[in-house]
């Protein structure tokens, strides 16, 4: 996998880097503001991109706005958002463009190197990766919202661990069910919203998507 970091405190930026590269993963480029993040991503088209949303001149949301640009430029490229904070509002401007190849983990993650390694993972091969507290605050209003009527808490739950990007096998470890019960829970949320038959893939993309703009 081929990365390229976007981080301006420089320790952090360093440790990111080493711990990717201990993983067998190459780091293209590691770089500290916006402007040198989207000329390393044009340069090097990575697989997945780690962006600081905080970084210069201002340190408001020139990590996000690169990100946007990326997401749009270069398609290919996932876009994995990283910040002290949780922050809702960039959260929701990112996955305007839709959830695929998106992540936004909070930096606590970082001190779970095998759990940070698979989110980066997941969202380089197109998929999603939110942090449990980045979709609980996402979704806080959403579990009223007349779409998300028709399911059932136990679906709703089920529809939240996918928000995070978690497989079927994980979501049943976590609700300590069987694989074969949460295929029965998904297959349902699928149904009560309505989401075309298609690759599943794309359901639980349009799934999650569904849950977090409700």
């Amino acid at each position: 996998m081929r990365v390229v970091i976007a981080e301006d405190a420089a320790v952090l930026r360093e440790l990111l880097a080493q711990m990717l590269v201990e993983r067998g993963h190459e780091v293209c480029a590691a770089v500290g503001d916006a402007d040198a993040l989207r000329v390393a991503v044009a340069e090097h088209r990575p697989d997945v991109t780690v962006v600081d949303i905080r970084m210069p001149p201002s340190h408001t949301d020139e990590g996000l706005r690169a990100a946007i640009d990326i997401r749009r430029t270069h398609p290919g490229t996932g876009v994995l958002l990283f910040s002290q904070y949780v922050e809702t509002k960039y959260a929701t401007r990112l996955l305007a463009g839709g959830s695929a190849g998106v992540g936004y983990l909070l930096k606590d993650r970082v001190a779970n190197i095998a759990e940070f390694a698979d989110a980066l993972e997941r969202v380089a091969a197109g998929g999603t990766a939110l942090d449990p507290e980045v979709v609980t605050q996402l979704a806080g209003a959403s579990h009223r919202a007349a779409e998300l009527a028709p399911l059932t808490e136990r679906e709703r739950e089920v529809l939240k661990l996918m928000a995070e990007g978690r497989s079927n096998a994980a979501i049943a470890q976590a609700l300590v069910v069987s694989a074969g019960t949460v295929e029965k829970h998904v297959a349902a949320v699928f149904d009560k919203l309505g989401l075309p038959v298609s690759h599943d893939h794309n359901r639980r993309v349009l799934a999650v998507i569904r849950y977090l703009r409700a």
